[in-house]
């Protein structure tokens, strides 16, 4: 009888890399945030994929703002963004606001990003059908 002194592991790296590319492709499906957020839609919408250095802020229909998913006030919005002030420029920020949202909110937290110049900023909306 032959014996086998390796494994062949072309095979196994073939599965691997079939499952990658299922887990990227569905993994954008499921990045959406959270919060339950009503976007407004745009016809030329281009979804912003979040990463690990992306800051996300989200504003709901009752008008609450959450950053990161945690609920805040706008009042220490600039306090939870200090933290990120040395990458301000290069920090991208994305901002997901409910179409029932009070328009004022929305002032409010692009007032607060510009005073820290975070300039990289995506607002997500929906792909008009």
């Amino acid at each position: 009888m032959k014996r086998f002194d390796q494994i062949n592991m072309i095979p196994f790296i073939d599965i691997m890399l079939v499952l990658l590319a299922i887990v990227l492709t569905t993994a954008s499906f499921i990045s959406q945030g959270l919060i339950p957020v009503d976007l407004p839609k745009a016809e030329q919408s281009q979804q912003a994929s979040p990463d690990e250095h992306s800051i996300e802020i989200a504003i709901n229909a009752q008008n609450q703002i959450f950053f990161e998913g945690t609920p805040i006030t706008a009042d220490t919005l600039a306090e939870k963004l200090a933290p990120h002030a040395a990458h301000a420029a290069m920090m991208p920020v994305i901002l997901r606001v409910d179409k029932a949202a009070a328009f004022e909110h929305f002032i409010s937290v692009i007032d607060v990003l510009k005073a820290g110049h975070f300039d990289k900023l995506s607002i997500q909306t929906e792909q008009a059908q």
